[in-house]
């Protein structure tokens, strides 16, 4: 603790009259379906509590109606949470006073949205620059970083355009290129890019790894998909009816999925491809060979396939100077195999 960029406690958000009287009676366990027959009450987010760990780009995924967005917008109190604990760098975002949390949404935190909010009278430039309008700097200073800024998000040479004279991709870069040129401690993503197509999709989750290799920051990215999910997340909490139901490593959540509901999320899944050796290999038997190649705990099974197909002799596990286990040909392409025999029965 005291060293996450977020940290969450006991979060809840229940929308209704009297909601803050469901929190500690029997009412706050029913079904959703239940509590609104019973109370008129929807709890979007239930008893929540997680971390965010500084530069870590943690995915908040669920279907529609788990609460994943009402999450998001609670930890800059874009929607009042009824009760529990949101930190950001050390304070106490429910005890902000107006000026604070102001303060907090123009320096601090920032925000990217399915929908791009682009002012369309206003240039690319000035879009960009918006946000360090606001807060005071002068036109020239703002319209350098919003240059910079641009460049880094591959829009250089865009700056005297318009919205509407660009693609959907590329304003979804301006959205967050305005994000990014304040400089934020965290960026909290809305499902950014469930409306655009999917190869321009790909190619914007490409750029939000590369950025983040770049600039380092802390990102919260809410997702339907589990695919993006584990494509951009360090780790994923999974959300269901308004709780976080597993938090995890791709490959925890692949691996080790916590129950029923998480298992049928991830049952589409090619395990070959998110888990690594260590999650199959083996201690040596008596007399095995220890004389073949390394590799890392880390490598991803479908990885090693090729270095499996090159020699007889176990491969050995290792991380750093210690031998994990080994795998050979038989383990390896069993697992590629068992993964290839489950997608097509869920097909």
């Amino acid at each position: 603790m005291g060293t996450a960029a977020i940290e969450v406690r006991g979060l809840w958000k229940i929308f209704g009259a009297k909601a803050d009287r469901i929190i500690g009676s029997p009412d706050a366990t029913l079904e959703p379906a239940a509590l609104r027959s019973k109370t008129g009450c929807t709890a979007a987010v239930r008893d929540v509590s997680f971390d965010v760990r500084p530069g870590e780009v943690f995915v908040v995924m669920g279907l529609s109606g788990s609460g994943k967005s009402t999450l998001v917008r609670c930890l800059s109190r874009l929607i009042e949470p009824t009760a529990g604990t949101v930190s950001i760098g050390g304070e106490d975002v429910r005890a902000m006073s107006g000026a604070q949390l102001r303060d907090l949404r123009r320096h601090r935190v920032s925000m990217v949205f399915q929908h791009f909010g682009l002012l369309p009278h206003r240039r690319v430039v000035d879009n960009v620059a918006y946000g360090l309008e606001v807060q005071g700097v002068g036109r020239k200073a703002r319209h350098e970083k919003a240059s910079e800024i641009l460049s880094l998000v591959g829009l250089k040479g865009h700056e005297e355009s318009y919205p509407d004279q660009l693609s959907g991709g590329m304003q979804q870069r301006v959205g967050l290129a305005r994000a990014l040129a304040v400089d934020p401690e965290v960026l909290l993503f809305d499902e950014p890019f469930s409306a655009l197509d999917p190869l321009i999709r790909r190619d914007m989750q490409a750029e939000v790894i590369r950025l983040h290799r770049e600039v380092g920051k802390t990102m919260v990215f809410i997702t339907h998909d589990l695919h993006e999910a584990l494509k951009l997340g360090e780790r994923i909490a999974i959300m269901r009816d308004g709780a976080i139901v597993q938090v995890g490593t791709p490959e925890e959540l692949v691996g080790a999925p916590a129950d029923a509901y998480v298992t049928d999320f991830i049952r589409d899944v090619s395990r070959a491809q998110v888990l690594s050796l260590r999650w199959i290999c083996r201690r040596p038997e008596d007399g095995e060979p220890l004389d073949g190649p390394a590799l890392p705990a880390s490598t991803v099974i479908q990885d090693a396939v090729p270095a499996a197909m090159e020699t007889d002799r176990p491969l050995r596990v290792v991380d750093g100077d210690r031998l994990v286990g080994v795998v050979d040909r038989v383990d390896i392409l069993g697992a590629v195999r068992n993964t290839i025999r489950a997608t097509q029965g869920a097909v």
